[in-house]
């Protein structure tokens, strides 16, 4: 969320802000609103302050034992006042704090102005594989080893729903439990298993309620909802905390599946392991201090990368124009990993700056020794790294000829030291 003082002292600036994210939002409604909120605002309290001094007034005339009753009368009026004045406040202020939960966050001066066809490309690793034969997909590598139902998690659940079987499910398996024992014994992060179910206030503070809310699915009876990512959970075990600056930056990472509607994605390719509505990801959340939180990102950039770098998957690093962010991010990098089979580069992982956006909608503030509030920490999450795509990646370009998957080295010892995956 903006800070309103921000808004107020910066239209220009926020009005480009939401050109460049293609947000349309009332401006002028919200700063007639908060106008017209201080206005009543110095009205009430120039009325308060009335009310007191005739309070005052009244004690004093009992003292004296002079009949207060007119003064009484007046004080009495100048309370209806203040009994009208306040809803009209509350009022307002409630229509003003549903406007700005709908403001995204402003891009960084350093984002390409325009949406997904100026993003940049940064940063290339790795040699895409050459074969000698013609590469298969992972649909058909995954359904002749047998290792992956697609029909089967169809029939359970629905359209984009998977069943891993076998060394699809051991390999699915070593992916996660390799990332998490990289991220905390050479990334220093703390490892947490959250809830995978989450209230409103969770979603709302780290900003996928209300602009995403179609995209989330949603538990009526209880009012609860299936996490997007564990960037929600983790970002909110903080929630309502005032940290401490001294312990600041604070690294977290998560394992968990995930599960998005997807109502958004009508005609776009659904194939396969391409877009699913629900998968595992291992997230990486830090809380740092706002002068600290651009190096913080590009840190966060190399942990994502190196993942890509230990499992040998050439991968390319794109800085998302302002029109390609999601909502709450003011930079977002993302590293798309190229698959053979495909003969694409798909997105499997995002790295993002989110400043003070998110913490400002869920209140988290960091104080000094001397206990003071210095402000909002700045949250940042990446996804280190999600799985489906990394599942292509790996068997579309470890391939063989005769359809067998080679286990990439670093996870062999995660797959009972198994080197090849064949067809049982």
């Amino acid at each position: 969320m903006l800070d309103l003082k921000f808004i107020r002292e910066n239209i220009d600036r926020t009005t480009a802000g939401l050109e460049a994210k293609r947000a349309r939002v009332d401006l002028d409604r919200l700063l007639k609103l908060d106008s017209n909120r201080r206005g009543l605002i110095v009205e009430l309290d120039d009325l308060k302050a009335q009310k007191n001094a005739a309070n005052e007034e009244i004690g004093r005339m009992i003292k004296q034992k002079v009949d207060p009753k007119l003064k009484i009368d007046s004080m009495k009026a100048i309370a209806s006042q203040v009994d009208a004045i306040e809803p009209i406040i509350k009022k307002t202020e409630e229509e003003i704090g549903q406007i700005l939960m709908t403001i995204p966050n402003m891009p960084h001066a350093s984002v390409p102005v325009g949406g997904p066809e100026f993003n940049q490309e940064i940063n290339r690793w790795g040699k895409q594989p050459i074969f000698d034969f013609k590469p298969k997909t992972h649909i058909e590598i995954a359904e002749n080893l047998d290792i992956i139902d697609f029909k089967r998690g169809t029939k359970l659940s629905g359209s984009n729903f998977i069943l891993y079987k076998d060394l699809g499910a051991r390999l699915e398996r070593a992916l996660y439990n390799f990332m998490l024992d990289l991220h905390t014994s050479q990334h220093g992060y703390r490892e947490m298993f959250p809830p995978v179910l989450v209230n409103a206030a969770s979603m709302t503070g780290t900003g996928q309620l209300p602009k995403m809310k179609e995209d989330m699915y949603h538990l009526q009876v209880d009012d609860l909802y299936l996490i997007p990512t564990a960037e929600v959970p983790v970002t909110n075990i903080h929630r309502d905390e005032t940290l401490n600056e001294e312990d600041l930056p604070l690294y977290y990472t998560a394992y968990t599946t995930c599960f998005r509607r997807e109502a958004g994605s009508y005609g776009k390719d659904t194939r396969g392991l391409v877009r699913v509505h629900q998968f595992d990801k291992v997230e990486l959340v830090k809380f740092v201090k706002p002068e600290n939180s651009y190096q913080e990102l590009e840190k966060l950039l190399a942990n994502a990368r190196r993942v890509f770098e230990l499992f040998g998957i050439p991968y390319r690093v794109l800085m998302l124009a302002s029109g390609d962010l999601s909502f709450a991010a003011a930079k977002c990098y993302d590293i798309e990993v190229y698959a053979a089979g495909l003969d694409k580069w798909l997105e499997a992982s995002s790295c993002s700056n989110f400043e003070d956006f998110q913490a400002r909608r869920a209140n988290i503030a960091y104080k000094g020794k001397d206990g003071k509030k210095k402000g909002f920490v700045h949250t940042l999450n990446g996804s280190g790294v999600a799985l489906p795509r990394t599942m292509i990646a790996i068997l579309e370009n470890y391939q063989t000829k005769d359809g067998d998957v080679v286990v990439p080295e670093v996870l062999r010892s995660y797959m009972g030291g198994l080197d090849i995956i064949k067809k049982r």
